[in-house]
């Protein structure tokens, strides 16, 4: 019966944190309509319970989701720092592009509860 509890706890600990991963997905479209504000709230999400993740499969989506931010915090400052000369905008087009796949691949393997390979 103990084993029974502890396993239902578990299972419902880890449903909390995969809506959690959800919600960082979630963020990081909403970066699309609102600019980087949820881009970095996600990744604080991600930063702040990655202790929690460690030893399950949700640990290789919060490790996605930390680089998906930080590459697009990058690619975003780039477009930015070159959009005089041209190439901000090839720039802008391939984070966002970049952005579009790794969010798509994430999310449709945190749907059905498997790891990032």
């Amino acid at each position: 019966m103990n084993d029974k509890l502890t396993e239902q706890k578990e299972t419902e600990e880890l449903q909390k944190l995969k809506r959690l991963a959800a919600t960082v997905y979630l963020c990081q479209i909403l970066t699309f309509m609102l600019a980087g504000l949820p881009l970095l709230v996600g990744v604080a999400i991600n930063f702040y319970k990655r202790n929690e993740v460690q030893g399950t499969w949700l640990k290789s989506h919060f490790d996605w989701q930390i680089k998906t931010a930080w590459v697009a915090l990058a690619g975003f400052a780039f477009s930015g720092l070159t959009f005089e000369f041209g190439v901000g905008i090839l720039s802008l087009i391939a984070t966002l592009l970049w952005m579009i796949y790794r969010i798509a691949v994430g999310w449709y393997a945190l749907t059905d509860s498997n790891p990032i390979k």
